[in-house]
């Protein structure tokens, strides 16, 4: 592949396509290659991104980077499986490289639901760096010429990011989880952005109207992710699909946390293409 090319595989997802023999689960992992760099966008629940990765024949033992779109279970469960893969590798003698992790400062924070328990990632940042080396930003952080790490995502609009989920633990407090870790990465591609999110904690708009304003670019290629539309409430969705009325991307690949009534009205008016486990998406 050139390096001008961009490839995107999706390796979990929750949903998996018919004749496609990949597995699925409630949680995301996408595998992003462009600029000769080897991207892994979050890990999924637990070590199925690597079965499905094996299957592709992805070499996961040859990431530049772990991004983490934030830090809750669905996203950060699969990484000890990635650490035992690394570590295994070494012992082996085989041909690895340790990925540099890129997140939010607060994505290993402590998360929990009082009535569940902890919803966060099983490692904080000092365990974690026992085995990867880590790079921490609220500001945008280029990570090739073309693709970005947005950073800590500003709240714009009063139509979503209004509910937190549970609670954290910053600075010693805890307190409400306004989810303020979550981000999502752009690519810049000659037809315009590309934009890959986790969950759009941070609302969906948000995020898109920040990577238009990093990246200096207000064509939208192809959006692909969850963008927090589970149950939404009919405000939050009524403005969602007006915004993507306007900005008029070309396609749109929804995925995760995206429910069925959410889809249809996004199909309305945008190109909404099938997504799921085992999908690659070339560009």
């Amino acid at each position: 592949m050139g390096d001008k090319e961009i490839k995107i595989t999706i390796l979990i997802d929750n949903n998996s396509i018919i004749d496609r023999y990949f597995l699925a689960e409630p949680g995301l992992s996408i595998y992003i290659e462009t600029d000769n760099k080897n991207i892994l966008f979050d890990t999924g629940y637990s070590d199925a991104f690597l079965i499905n990765a094996q299957k592709m024949k992805i070499d996961l033992l040859s990431l530049d980077y772990l991004v983490i779109s934030h830090g809750h279970m669905d996203h950060t469960w699969g990484l000890p499986y990635l650490i035992r893969l690394i570590s295994e590798a070494a012992i082996e003698g085989l041909s690895y490289h340790k990925p540099t992790v890129i997140s939010h400062p607060d994505a290993f924070s402590s998360k929990k639901i009082p009535e569940i328990g902890a919803i966060g990632s099983m490692l904080d940042r000092n365990s974690l760096e026992r085995f990867f080396p880590t790079k921490t930003s609220i500001k945008p952080l280029w990570l090739t010429p073309n693709v970005v790490f947005l950073g800590e995502i500003p709240r714009k609009y009063d139509f979503e990011a209004k509910t937190p989920i549970g609670k954290t633990c910053i600075e010693e407090r805890e307190v409400d989880d306004s989810n303020f870790d979550d981000s999502a990465i752009a690519i810049n591609s000659p037809e315009g952005l590309i934009i890959v999110t986790g969950c759009s904690h941070a609302g969906i708009c948000n995020i898109i109207d920040y990577a238009i304003s990093v990246c200096k670019e207000d064509r939208i290629y192809d959006i692909i992710g969850g963008f927090h539309l589970l149950n939404a409430p009919k405000e939050q969705l009524k403005n969602t699909i007006e915004y993507f009325k306007r900005i008029n991307p070309k396609k749109l690949h929804a995925c995760h946390c995206v429910d069925l009534k959410s889809k249809i009205a996004l199909s309305q008016v945008s190109p909404l293409e099938e997504i799921g486990s085992g999908v690659v998406l070339q560009y």
